[in-house]
């Protein structure tokens, strides 16, 4: 039987099969257009580069592609035939499935993203299936990929390209540890896939993505990241999902088609849809298992039995805050009965106006519905959360401490801790993700042309994990809850890499104190010899903004310290400015906000 390789004389037939075109033609695999006469369609034949080289190897490929084609998903190809010509073996798919993705690019080479990001998102949901029933594909290329004219995304080639071993080897000893280390390649090439279709033009200038991998970081010297220059402009969370997916570090990447599926799919649905992704699963998780879980025991010895003239509503709510998932509840629902009741002004945020319009029956209600703690998590998901309760906290009192005269304490404290809501429901309904998160977020290796690599940031962390960021988690959250378009505004936090400016607004003025204070806490989880620097830069950003220095900055952080001479107080509102907040925060004036 001759080589049906092009470097052979060319050929006309193939066993049955009249070939008709070579496909393509990688380091690993053909695939070959063909007619097949004896049932009268054409069919895609797709075949390894290298033939078998034992009886025995060509035994163990034959059942490995044949337990790959029993293997169904929407979007993985329905096997044909099974079936070998000479030795040389092959699978086969029916043409009519559709075009090869390099046949669509030819006709249309730069499709949007959003359309490219849903070919991709469809491909890694049947890789992932694959991958699950234990099969790996080895060789994906854009001529491995099928798409029909609705769009509708097939994989093939599925175990087509096996590893070569020597003749004499134990196939059953090696094939499960190829098959896990070939799904982390096949991984790596549908990145390289989606930033062939974002890019709009050849990784490295290579065809064949195999060998882009060779020439990628660690085994080589390139990396491979989306470049600025491309046919349509990408978002910055499908850019930092695409990066991550050919990052230089190994670690860093995406290491299970099902984790690239979810951060991929995320974005096309917050994209496409206003609550879509991420945010449906989080709002699903409220439902079952509430927002946050309670730390405070025995709430019936403070309200039981009396009424409220026995309980002063400024002790309750001092109680409450101390517990911040019944602060959370307690704003959830006074708002929402508002909003039921048809108010039409703003958001209530007065803890102490909360527990007055609630009641002590409502307070006792709102407790009893929050699950104790830790909830469903894990001891070490729970310490996690924990932790940044506690840094959350802080940073709600380094806000008290930073906010002008005439702006109320309880507010900025409820102010700061949501500017934190999307992290924190992050870390208690999705620990996994947010451990991810911060893996992400540990700067790289350093190498001898990246002495001091950057760490990526959060944003740009939570892009690659869940294909958009906390802030958006935390405002579909509130905007869940009925939260007025105020308080939305406030619980953004200001953007890193944006100028502060001076506040036009009391609600400007407070989003950036509970920013600072953020900031502030953020830079103190530093290592020791960076905190000094990082608060320093966090007080010079918002310095002439809010007209503090690192007198009133230091004091909030440690306010037990000893105050130092001449240090001076933030400059006080102005008296009516101060009068109108007071009422509107308190819930007493026209709009609560």
């Amino acid at each position: 039987m001759p080589d049906p390789t092009p470097a052979a004389t060319p050929l006309r037939s193939f066993g049955r099969f009249e070939l008709r075109a070579l496909l393509s033609k990688s380091s690993r695999s053909l695939i070959w257009r063909v007619f097949d006469a004896r049932h009268g369609q054409e069919l895609l034949l797709c075949m390894p580069r290298d033939k078998p080289n034992s009886p025995a190897a060509l035994e163990h490929w034959l059942r490995m592609a044949q337990a790959g084609a029993r293997v169904q998903h929407p979007n993985l190809a329905a096997v044909f035939e099974v079936g070998q010509v000479e030795a040389w073996p092959y699978v086969a798919y029916d043409r009519a499935l559709g075009e090869t993705l390099d046949e669509r690019l030819a006709r249309q080479p730069a499709p949007l993203p959003i359309d490219a990001a849903g070919w991709v998102a469809q491909l890694l949901e049947g890789l992932a299936f694959a991958h699950e029933a234990g099969h790996a594909h080895r060789d994906i290329q854009t001529a491995s990929v099928l798409i029909d004219a609705a769009d509708k995304v097939r994989l093939i080639g599925l175990e087509v390209a096996q590893e070569v071993f020597p003749a004499n080897v134990d196939y059953s000893t090696v094939t499960r540890r190829a098959v896990r280390e070939s799904a982390e390649e096949d991984v790596l090439c549908v990145g390289l896939l989606l930033n062939r279709l974002l890019g709009g033009r050849p990784v490295l200038e290579e065809n064949d993505l195999q060998l882009v991998v060779q020439q990628m970081q660690p085994v080589g010297r390139e990396m491979v990241r989306l470049g600025w220059e491309t046919p349509h402009p990408i978002p910055d969370p499908l850019r930092a999902i695409s990066n991550r997916a050919t990052d230089r570090q190994t670690r860093q990447r995406y290491h299970l088609a099902r984790s690239f599926w979810r951060a991929l799919d995320g974005w096309r649905q917050a994209a496409s849809y206003d609550d879509g992704g991420p945010v449906v699963l989080l709002l699903d998780k409220l439902q079952r298992v509430g927002h946050l879980p309670t730390t405070t025991t025995g709430m019936h010895r403070f309200t039981g039995g009396s009424g409220l003239e026995a309980q002063h509503a400024s002790a309750l709510s001092e109680l409450v805050l101390k517990d911040m998932a019944l602060s959370l509840e307690l704003v959830r629902r006074v708002n929402n009965a508002l909003r039921q009741a048809g108010h039409q002004g703003g958001t209530i945020l007065n803890m102490q106006r909360a527990v007055q319009m609630i009641g002590l029956e409502g307070l006792q209600q709102a407790a009893n519905a929050l699950k104790p703690w830790p909830g469903p998590l894990q001891p070490v998901a729970a310490e996690m959360l924990r932790q940044l309760m506690a840094r959350v906290t802080q940073a709600a009192r380094v806000a008290q401490a930073l906010r002008p005269a005439g702006y109320d304490e309880e507010v900025v404290y409820l102010i700061t801790i949501m500017q934190n809501l999307g992290r924190l429901l992050l870390q208690y309904h999705f620990p996994d993700d947010a451990q991810q998160i911060r893996q992400l977020m540990q700067p790289p290796e350093p190498t001898e042309e990246q002495p001091n690599p950057p760490s990526m940031s959060e944003q740009a962390a939570a892009y690659a994990v869940l294909g958009c960021d906390l802030d958006a988690l935390g405002a579909a959250v509130a905007r869940h809850w009925g939260l007025g378009d105020e308080l939305l505004q406030m619980i953004r936090r200001q953007p890193l890499d944006a100028p502060v400016h001076t506040p036009r607004s009391d609600t400007d003025t407070l989003r950036l104190t509970c920013s600072l204070a953020n900031e502030l806490v953020d830079a103190l989880g530093l290592p020791e010899h960076r905190r000094r620097a990082g608060v320093e830069v966090a007080t010079r950003r918002y310095a002439k903004a809010l007209g503090v220095g690192l007198r009133e900055v230091m004091d909030a952080i440690n306010p037990g310290a000893q105050r130092p001479a001449g240090a001076g107080a933030p400059a006080p509102l102005p008296e009516a400015a101060s009068s109108s907040l007071r009422e509107r925060l308190s819930g007493r004036g026209p709009s609560s906000s």
